[in-house]
């Protein structure tokens, strides 16, 4: 029996992002900005106490989500759980974008937005940062104007640490009066003041994508979240599943989140580790952008690609990022100050000018 599926087009040529997905245990992990440090000690204890039968039955979501909407100061309505970040930026283009139909990104920046626009066979229209990773605002603004279904934008950027203030994002939103517009904040607790959840109320056309995957550490328990004015989420709700997330991921973000002691020591922990890996890296004669993430996009020239395949042959895992940015360009993620200084005596051994 011969058997041809019939797969669309869009599946066919769909082309970005496939993450080294497999062989990375007890390897120096700093490809993915994963929280190497691990969640609060409080998430394991919360999820031994779920039992047996709550855990076969389907979820209730009310309780945890309002104390999760309490963590990003908004109401109950205004917050969507998702199944992971990945899957909140899904949602946009279910709910929005018809074959053919345009969305905007801002490259370098997250492969998700290209990869869930080539999957809806969307056309992709693409902005670009300058040389120095300056977010192109003007460009961004007459992007706006013209209409596109969606406008995605991470802030701060992903890989290159930009920051986009919110009287910028406001600005577009100002001209963005027929589009959905994304703000991916995955990495905004690292950044105070970089936020715009508090203009949800008043531009409906604005949607937050948040994630516990980074500062709470719980990346393999797959918990993300859009912020937005409650009628505009009542829209993206009749793209999803009845029960889009698991009981235990909810759980652990609720633990997770009531214990800031620890997501706040990491914060410090993170912020004091990559200050020292900064200046490390200067002293080598490493480039680098303006970071204040969990990350550092580095330049090591013409010598880099040597050097990152010879540490990948030594087990330590960062992001090359020559396809979309260039030779020499790496993306770091910053780990814990052991991980680092092991990392740092790495280079130093392999890498030669």
């Amino acid at each position: 029996m011969k058997v041809q599926l019939p797969v669309r087009q869009a599946i066919i040529e769909r082309k970005t992002y496939e993450p080294p997905g497999e062989g990375r245990a007890n390897k120096l992990r700093l490809d993915f900005n994963e929280n190497t440090a691990g969640c609060s000690p409080a998430v394991p204890r919360a999820l031994g106490k779920l039992s047996p039968k709550t855990i076969s039955m389907y979820p209730e979501y009310e309780r945890g989500a309002k104390r999760l909407a309490r963590y990003y100061q908004v109401d109950l309505e205004e917050l969507m759980l998702t199944n992971g970040g990945d899957d909140a930026l899904r949602v946009f283009i279910d709910t929005f974008v018809n074959a053919g139909e345009r969305i905007v990104i801002v490259e370098p920046t997250f492969p998700m937005y290209r990869y869930w626009g080539e999957v809806a066979g969307a056309k992709i229209d693409v902005l670009r940062y300058s040389a120095k990773m300056e977010f192109p605002l003007e460009a961004a603004i007459q992007a706006a104007i013209e209409r596109p279904r969606v406008l995605f934008i991470c802030n701060p950027n992903n890989p290159t640490g930009t920051q986009v203030p919110p009287s910028a994002i406001e600005r577009i939103l100002k001209e963005a009066t027929h589009t959905a517009v994304v703000i991916d904040e995955a990495y905004a607790e690292f950044a105070p003041g970089v936020s715009v959840v508090k203009l949800i109320r008043e531009y409906p056309q604005l949607f937050v994508a948040r994630t516990f995957s980074k500062v709470a550490g719980l990346a393999s328990l797959r918990l993300g979240a859009v912020i937005a004015n409650r009628d505009s989420l009542n829209t993206l709700r009749r793209a999803t599943a009845p029960f889009p997330v698991n009981l235990a991921a909810l759980v652990a973000a609720v633990a997770a989140v009531n214990d800031r002691k620890t997501m706040n020591g990491y914060l410090r922990d993170i912020a004091r580790t990559r200050k020292w890996f900064e200046k490390e890296l200067h002293a080598l004669g490493v480039a680098t952008y303006p970071s204040q993430c969990n990350f550092l996009l580095t330049s090591f020239g013409p010598a880099g690609p040597a050097l990152f395949e010879r540490l990948t042959r030594d087990g330590v895992m960062l992001r090359d990022r020559a396809k979309d940015i260039g030779p020499g360009v790496a993306r770091i993620s910053v780990g814990t100050q052991p991980e680092m200084e092991r990392l740092i005596r790495k280079i130093k051994r392999y890498w030669k000018r």
